[in-house]
């Protein structure tokens, strides 16, 4: 057996250890491995195929992104081909790439991304490539599976700078509005916000009306609190309103939301008077080393994959399913989407000990 693995989207903290995990679990059962450099660039001619060994993965469980490199850009499927005048023109390489992962004798692949990868998984299938998938992305918005790795870990790096702004809010009775990631959803913001008791968490699934946001940061100030911490979700938008957008995306990339802190803290400096300053921490969130729990999920996604490859669960994904890793047919992920629950008992606790969500 020859198996390939492939890191694609955006990195996240555990995609060492879940490279270190798959890599031993196949050599012990006397496989070959290789690497595809940035997601499936490595077979298109656009990157290297490496082979993977006890010496390769030696000492990177505990390292934040991934060996393999990765790119949130150029599936094969839509590929992005650069014209002399500038331009982009979008083809389908698909057969190239399965034309290469045949001449190198490749039997299955584990690839390991989040929805994007999840959907190039299934046509890769479809087209007959053995494909196992281990979900990935710090926004936790994959579904079927209670947590993805790397979610953890900036939920942790978003608790930290909230614990950082306190101190520097209440010195100078400011309000502090702390963007994080999440793309649509708001897994992020509420667990960072709840555990690091922010005092508004604004988050996709909640519309947000700015004067609920102002009447709480009043509230405070009329308690003698004088300073707040708004965290906010980057895809998060007020009522009657649409997500805040950066710029024009690369080619072959999905639109860049962010943003919105900004424009919020505008608001709540023009309405209530109080000086107020925004921060992004942005991809913070996405570096430096997993936590506990993220390395210990990692690595179980990692053996998990190898064991789903040698039972031949092709067009599977693996998923934690507490307390076991599970495998879920992929086409059953991708016709689900996940967001926060409102009804969930996070954001109950939240608004019970008195979290605005600016509604």
């Amino acid at each position: 057996m020859r198996i390939a693995l492939s890191t694609g989207g955006g990195d996240a903290p555990g995609l060492n250890a879940v490279i270190r995990a798959a890599v031993l679990c196949a050599l012990d059962r006397g496989w070959d491995v290789l690497g595809i450099k940035r997601g499936f660039a490595g077979l298109l001619g656009e990157d290297e195929v490496i082979p993977l060994t006890r010496d390769s993965v030696r000492g990177i469980g505990h390292m934040g992104g991934t060996i393999l490199r990765t790119t949130n850009r150029g599936s094969p499927f839509n590929y992005p081909i650069k014209q002399p005048d500038g331009s982009y023109i979008y083809i389908d390489r698909s057969d190239e790439l399965m034309e290469n992962a045949r001449h190198l004798g490749i039997d299955a692949v584990i690839s390991i991304g989040g929805d994007g990868s999840l959907r190039i998984a299934q046509s890769l299938v479809e087209k007959g490539m053995k494909v196992v998938c281990v979900p990935k992305t710090i926004d936790n918005d994959v579904p079927c599976t209670i947590n993805t790795f790397g979610f953890d870990t900036a939920v942790s790096t978003a608790i930290d700078a909230i614990d950082k702004l306190h101190t520097t809010a209440e010195s100078h009775d400011r309000v502090m509005v702390l963007e994080v990631m999440g793309r649509d959803a708001g897994f992020i913001a509420l667990h960072a916000g709840l555990a690091a008791t922010a005092d508004v968490i604004l988050i996709p699934e909640i519309p947000y009306d700015i004067e609920k946001v102002c009447e709480k940061i009043m509230a405070r100030d009329r308690a003698g609190r004088l300073f707040s911490i708004v965290v906010v979700a980057e895809g998060a938008f007020p009522i009657g309103g649409t997500e805040s957008i950066i710029g024009e995306s690369l080619p072959g990339q999905a639109k860049r939301v962010g943003g919105v802190a900004d424009g919020v803290a505008k608001e709540i400096q023009k309405r209530t008077g109080k000086e107020t300053r925004a921060m992004v921490l942005g991809h913070l969130q996405r570096g430096g080393q997993p936590t506990g729990y993220d390395r210990l999920l990692s690595m179980r996604f990692g053996g998990a994959a190898v064991r789903a490859v040698e039972l031949g669960k092709w067009g599977h994904m693996l998923a934690l399913q507490s307390p076991n890793i599970v495998t879920v047919p992929i086409p059953e992920v991708l016709k689900l989407t996940k967001r926060v629950d409102l009804n969930n008992d996070v954001v109950l606790t939240g608004r019970e000990t008195g979290i605005s969500f600016g509604d």
